[in-house]
Protein backbone atom coordinates (compact mmCIF):
# COMPACT_ATOMS: atom_id res chain seq x y z
CA UNK A 1 0.00 0.00 0.00
CA UNK A 2 2.77 2.48 0.68
CA UNK A 3 4.21 2.32 -2.83
CA UNK A 4 0.49 2.85 -3.97
CA UNK A 5 0.58 6.29 -1.92
CA UNK A 6 3.89 7.28 -2.88
CA UNK A 7 2.75 6.93 -6.73
CA UNK A 8 -0.55 9.02 -5.35
CA UNK A 9 1.58 11.75 -3.77
CA UNK A 10 4.14 12.15 -6.09
CA UNK A 11 1.25 12.46 -9.39
CA UNK A 12 -0.99 14.44 -7.29
CA UNK A 13 1.81 17.48 -6.44
CA UNK A 14 2.88 17.25 -9.37
CA UNK A 15 -0.32 18.50 -10.65
CA UNK A 16 -0.64 22.01 -8.85
CA UNK A 17 1.39 23.63 -6.57
CA UNK A 18 0.41 22.80 -2.75
CA UNK A 19 1.89 23.24 0.67
CA UNK A 20 3.62 20.83 2.61
CA UNK A 21 0.45 21.31 4.85
CA UNK A 22 -1.91 20.14 2.23
CA UNK A 23 0.43 17.44 0.80
CA UNK A 24 0.54 16.00 4.70
CA UNK A 25 -3.95 16.50 4.85
CA UNK A 26 -4.36 14.90 1.26
CA UNK A 27 -1.96 11.59 2.56
CA UNK A 28 -4.04 11.34 5.62
CA UNK A 29 -7.08 11.28 3.77
CA UNK A 30 -5.82 8.81 1.05
CA UNK A 31 -4.45 6.84 3.68
CA UNK A 32 -7.84 6.67 5.22
CA UNK A 33 -9.17 5.81 2.25
CA UNK A 34 -6.81 3.05 0.61
CA UNK A 35 -7.26 1.15 3.74
CA UNK A 36 -11.13 1.14 3.47
CA UNK A 37 -10.66 0.15 -0.05
CA UNK A 38 -8.12 -2.98 1.20
CA UNK A 39 -10.43 -3.48 4.07
CA UNK A 40 -13.25 -4.49 0.73
CA UNK A 41 -11.05 -6.76 -0.48
CA UNK A 42 -8.58 -4.78 -3.45
CA UNK A 43 -4.93 -5.61 -3.41
CA UNK A 44 -4.17 -4.51 -6.88
CA UNK A 45 -1.51 -1.65 -6.68
CA UNK A 46 -2.04 -0.03 -10.12
CA UNK A 47 -6.39 -0.25 -9.27
CA UNK A 48 -5.41 1.74 -5.88
CA UNK A 49 -3.51 4.60 -7.31
CA UNK A 50 -6.07 5.24 -9.69
CA UNK A 51 -8.61 5.14 -7.31
CA UNK A 52 -7.11 7.24 -5.03
CA UNK A 53 -6.22 10.01 -7.36
CA UNK A 54 -9.71 10.15 -8.27
CA UNK A 55 -10.97 10.26 -5.03
CA UNK A 56 -8.15 13.52 -4.01
CA UNK A 57 -9.82 15.04 -7.18
CA UNK A 58 -13.10 14.92 -6.33
CA UNK A 59 -11.47 16.33 -2.91
CA UNK A 60 -10.36 19.53 -4.15
CA UNK A 61 -12.98 19.98 -6.81
CA UNK A 62 -10.73 19.79 -10.02
CA UNK A 63 -13.26 16.89 -11.29
CA UNK A 64 -16.26 19.13 -11.34
CA UNK A 65 -16.49 21.41 -14.40
CA UNK A 66 -17.98 24.38 -12.85
CA UNK A 67 -15.09 24.57 -10.27
CA UNK A 68 -12.58 23.90 -13.36
CA UNK A 69 -14.27 26.83 -15.00
CA UNK A 70 -16.24 25.25 -17.49
CA UNK A 71 -19.42 27.58 -18.20
CA UNK A 72 -21.00 25.57 -20.81
CA UNK A 73 -21.33 28.62 -23.70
Amino acid sequence: MEAAIDRIMKTYDLLANRTTAASEEARAKVTIYLNTLMEAGEKDTHRLTVCGLTYLHQLDGSIDPVKAGYTGL
